[in-house]
């Protein structure tokens, strides 16, 4: 909730937001998930190629496909602003889109088991994938002990309605992003394992490779894993028809400890944001593409003209 120093000016508009965003989610549960979903994508599908963002998601394409047709990009960034405005919508409704609900199917749910009797903290990691609040759903039905990573939201009482939704398919346990470590680790050492996604542009981070182009990447998954001693278990999910989906546990990553751990920590990381891009690859349509995941000299790059590009980016 707000802090003590702030402006009440500031604490009315959070408020007339938390409003709009409460009847925004009343309505779409009134829909019901196929309609809710159905128009959510059909409003990104209509307004996000109107938007600046456009450009980011044209770009991103062109960095990580150079090969492909335009016609076929400018395909792929319709359809991906369809599945964006799915996911945003179905938030609403996340408590109806789980294993137990029959619109989840999950493939390796023995792996997760195996964390869970284990009684050993693990490292599961995804990236932005589809619905990826499916996944959490997924981990909570394992009966895996779990903390979920998040970004706050700016206005406090959206981001209580936004816990709210969460905890509906039982999330219990958040660790916000930046201020969360302390949780993370105290977690850890209790057993609860965490879930992280690992595809954001994090520019402390070391240097790694994503579609053949440097990014820097965020360590704490591969850290954490060193220092508990413990796996990174890949989990994916792929949009289905008719609003269903498929949640994929995969083979675990072991990052191996040497006498180098900047060496380790940077090879698990690499581990990582591979096993992302191999699911992107195979479904380029479920990715999040409207975030700007590579560095500023990538993109500028695209800008120089074709014979310079070979040299690649400066």
């Amino acid at each position: 909730m707000p802090g003590k120093d702030t402006d009440w000016r500031q604490d009315v508009v959070w408020r007339l937001e938390a409003l709009a965003f409460r009847s925004l989610f009343a309505f779409l549960r009134l829909l019901g998930v196929e309609r809710a979903s159905g128009l959510g994508g059909w409003l990104l599908r209509t307004l996000g190629p109107r938007t600046g963002t456009q450009k980011t998601v044209m770009r991103n394409l062109r960095i990580a496909f150079p090969d492909m047709e335009a016609a076929e990009r400018e395909q792929l960034a319709l359809d991906q602003w369809d599945q964006t405005g799915r996911t945003f919508a179905e938030l609403a409704v996340m408590d109806r889109l789980t294993p137990e609900g029959g619109r989840v199917e999950v493939v390796g749910m023995e792996r997760l088991h195996a964390i869970r009797d284990s009684g050993r903290p693990a490292v599961l990691i995804s990236g932005h994938l589809a619905n990826f609040e499916v996944m959490a759903a997924v981990i909570m039905a394992s009966g895996v002990p779990c903390q979920v990573t998040y970004r706050a939201a700016n206005n406090p009482y959206v981001d209580a309605l936004i816990r709210q939704s969460r905890e509906r398919y039982g999330i219990r346990l958040f660790a916000p992003k930046g201020d969360g470590t302390r949780e993370l680790m105290a977690g850890m050492k209790r057993g609860d394992s965490i879930a992280l996604l690992v595809d954001q542009k994090y520019n402390q981070g070391p240097e790694v490779q994503f579609f053949d182009q440097p990014v820097n990447a965020s360590p704490g998954a591969a850290r954490l894993a060193l220092k508990f001693g413990t796996i990174m278990q890949p989990l994916s999910v792929t949009r289905l028809p008719g609003v269903r989906f498929r949640v994929t546990a995969h083979e675990p990553i072991v990052v191996e400890e040497t006498q180098d751990k900047a060496a380790d920590v940077l090879a698990g990381v690499q581990a990582a944001n591979r096993f992302v891009e191999d699911r992107v690859r195979e479904h380029p349509v479920d990715w999040f593409w409207v975030h700007k995941r590579w560095p500023d000299k990538v993109y500028a790059a695209l800008d120089r003209p074709s014979a310079d590009r070979l040299n690649g980016p400066a």
